[in-house]
C-alpha cells in the first residue's frame, strides 16, 4: 500500500475512491469492526478556518439518526491528517446500478422513501447535505445508504472555484446553489428530485455537457421527465422547482410517498427494508495485475429480472 498504514488509530485497508474533498479508504478499528475512512485532501486540511470548523460540523454529523444513512462514527487529527469515519456500507453506488439499468416499481419506489427518509434525519439534526447526488448514495442489501453528509459544508470555507469542483456533477445542485445563494434544506429536495428523476429514467434531467451548460439548463429550463413513473412524476416536479419555498420538506416527500401523514423516520426506514427485493450475487473477477476477487451486491433488480447492458 503506497500510503501510510495508519490514521489515528484506525488501521488502512484499501483505497476506496477519491472525490472533491479527500480519499476514502476501508479501514478497521482497534476491536476489527470495519469502517469507511475519509481523510481531507492536505491543501483543505491546512487552512485554519477548514480546521476550525471541522470538529463543530463533524458533530452535528455525529447527530444524525442512522436511518438509512452511513452515520457518522468518529472525527480527529492525525498530525497533518484530518480524518472523518463513517459506517462502511456494502454495496454499489446508485450511479454504477443505474448505468446497467434504471430502477422500476417497488425498488424505485424504496430508493425515493429511503433518500428522503435519510434527509429527514439529515435535516432533523440541523445539518444540510449540500451534495446529494447518485455517487453519495448507495445501495446496501437492506436498502439505500445516503453517505458524505457530514462533509459538504465545510466546503464553503474554501474558494468558490474549490467549491464547484467539490460538489461534483452540477446536474444535482439547486438553482440557488448553482448561483451561489445560501442553501437551505431546500436545496437538498431539489437535489432528491434530480436523483430520483435519475433513477427512474437514466438521465440527469438538466441533461449533461459542461458544467456551464449544464448549471444554465439547471436555472433557467425546466427538467426532462420523459420515462419516469407518472406515480411519482408530480412529486419530483415538485421537488424541481426552481423557487425553493415551492418545494416540499423531507418529510413531506415521506408522507407523499407512503400515503400518510407525519410517519416516523423510523417506520419509513422499516417499510423500505419490507418493499426492497435485495439480489445478492457474487461474481468472482480478477482485477488484472491484483488477483482481486470483487462480490457484487445487486440489490436493485427486481425478483427473476435480467440485469441490463453495462
Amino acid at each position: 500500500m503506497d500510503v501510510q498504514q495508519r490514521v489515528g488509530p484506525y488501521g488502512l485497508v484499501r483505497k476506496l475512491g477519491e472525490g472533491g474533498m479527500g480519499v476514502v479508504y476501508l479501514a478497521e478499528d482497534s476491536a476489527g469492526r470495519r469502517v469507511a475512512l475519509k481523510t481531507m485532501r492536505p491543501e483543505l486540511a491546512a487552512r485554519e478556518e477548514f480546521r476550525r470548523r471541522f470538529g463543530k460540523e463533524a458533530e452535528a454529523a455525529r447527530r444524525v439518526a442512522r436511518f438509512c444513512t452511513a452515520p457518522v462514527l468518529d472525527a480527529g487529527f492525525d498530525g497533518g491528517t484530518v480524518y472523518l469515519v463513517t459506517e462502511y456500507v456494502e454495496g454499489p453506488d446508485l450511479s454504477a446500478v443505474v448505468r446497467r439499468a434504471p430502477l422500476t416499481g417497488s425498488n424505485l419506489d424504496a430508493l425515493a422513501i429511503g433518500v428522503a427518509t435519510a434527509l429527514a434525519a439529515i435535516h432533523q439534526a440541523g445539518v444540510v447535505h449540500r451534495d446529494l447526488k447518485p455517487s453519495n448514495v448507495l445501495l446496501s442489501p437492506v436498502g439505500p445508504r445516503v453517505i458524505d453528509f457530514g462533509i459538504a459544508q465545510l466546503a464553503d470555507t474554501v474558494t468558490p472555484v474549490t467549491i464547484a469542483q467539490s460538489m461534483g456533477t452540477p446536474a444535482y445542485m439547486s438553482p440557488e446553489q448553482a448561483k451561489g445563494e445560501q442553501v437551505t434544506q431546500a436545496s437538498d429536495i431539489f437535489s432528491w428530485g434530480a436523483l430520483v428523476a435519475y433513477a427512474g429514467t437514466g438521465r440527469p434531467p438538466f441533461g449533461t455537457g459542461g458544467a456551464a451548460e449544464v448549471v444554465y439548463r439547471v436555472i433557467n429550463h425546466v427538467p426532462v421527465l420523459d420515462g419516469l413513473d407518472e406515480r411519482i412524476r408530480p412529486l419530483v416536479e415538485r421537488a424541481l422547482e426552481k423557487d425553493p419555498a415551492r418545494r416540499p420538506t423531507a418529510q413531506g416527500l415521506m408522507d407523499q410517498l407512503l400515503g400518510r401523514t407525519e410517519v416516523p423516520v423510523a417506520a419509513a426506514t422499516r417499510m423500505v427494508s419490507e418493499t426492497w427485493t435485495p439480489v445478492v450475487v457474487g461474481v468472482l473477477a480478477a482485477v488484472l495485475g491484483a488477483g482481486v476477487t470483487l462480490a457484487v451486491v445487486r440489490p436493485w433488480e427486481e425478483r427473476g429480472s435480467q440485469p441490463g447492458t453495462p
